[in-house]
């Protein structure tokens, strides 16, 4: 079997529904048949180990802007520099993905290590994509929060499966989850609730997501009624019933 170079490390978690364990760790891209690759991509040289398909889409302009999307690209890793399987911290995936997970929190140039694309599906299989930011993990899943009446929320409850991604480009890892997910009780969500600074609890209150409003006014003066109701009391801001947590069992 012919096969292509791995251009960027991937960790890929995935419910074992035959085997009954926590996931199944691999890597991708390590073996792809030649045959499934398009003639583009065929164009890469083994002697001196470069891309030779900016001569293929030289000049096409592939966006309305005038902007070469195809023809954009970067000098990825030569062969001997690829990632391989005895790199693993470990080859139970939980285990793989605290390593990767930690190192990428240390890293100044990543904004935020916790953030994460949520793919979520309708019933009818009508998929959608988004940022939210990861808040616990353990080799039960992976924890987010959000508003349950939001697009995701609704999705994640009628159709209870997801698949989430992390991408740290700096460090050229990717990690890839999927698998079913449920609602987190009522009193974690509520301990995790009141452990965030009040002005994100208040935010939470006020935020209705995916629906529409008049303005922008109607938001500031509800975060502003709620800040003068609680902030300057010091009382404690009740966690809507609206707002929660999920999990995303590998």
């Amino acid at each position: 079997m012919s096969c292509v170079v791995c251009r960027c490390s991937v960790v890929s978690i995935r419910a074992a529904h035959v085997s009954g364990r926590v996931g199944s760790l691999h890597r991708t891209c390590t073996a792809v048949p030649l045959g499934d690759i398009p003639v583009r991509s065929r164009l890469y040289s083994s002697r001196d180990e470069t891309w030779d398909g900016d001569s293929v889409m030289s000049g096409i302009i592939s966006s309305p802007n005038g902007i070469d999307v195809a023809g954009m690209r970067k000098a990825y890793k030569a062969g001997h520099e690829a990632f391989t399987e005895d790199e693993l911290v470990s080859k139970e995936p939980i285990g793989q993905f605290a390593a990767w997970f930690k190192v990428a929190s240390e890293q100044d140039s990543i904004g935020e290590a916790n953030a994460m694309t949520l793919a979520t599906a309708s019933k009818e299989g009508r998929p959608s994509a988004r940022m939210v930011l990861l808040k616990g993990y353990d080799k039960e899943g992976f924890k987010f929060y959000t508003n349950y009446e939001s697009r995701k929320g609704k999705e994640l409850i009628d159709n209870p499966h997801a698949a989430l991604c992390f991408y740290w480009e700096i460090l050229s890892r990717s990690v890839r989850i999927e698998g079913p997910v449920e609602r987190l009780t009522e009193e974690e969500s509520t301990k995790y609730f009141h452990s965030r600074p009040p002005t994100s609890q208040i935010g939470a209150v006020v935020s209705h997501q995916s629906t529409v409003i008049e303005s922008r006014d109607v938001l500031t003066s509800k975060d502003n009624e709620l800040k003068e109701k609680y902030l300057s009391t010091g009382l404690a801001i009740p966690k809507p019933n609206y707002w929660g947590g999920f999990q995303g069992h590998p």
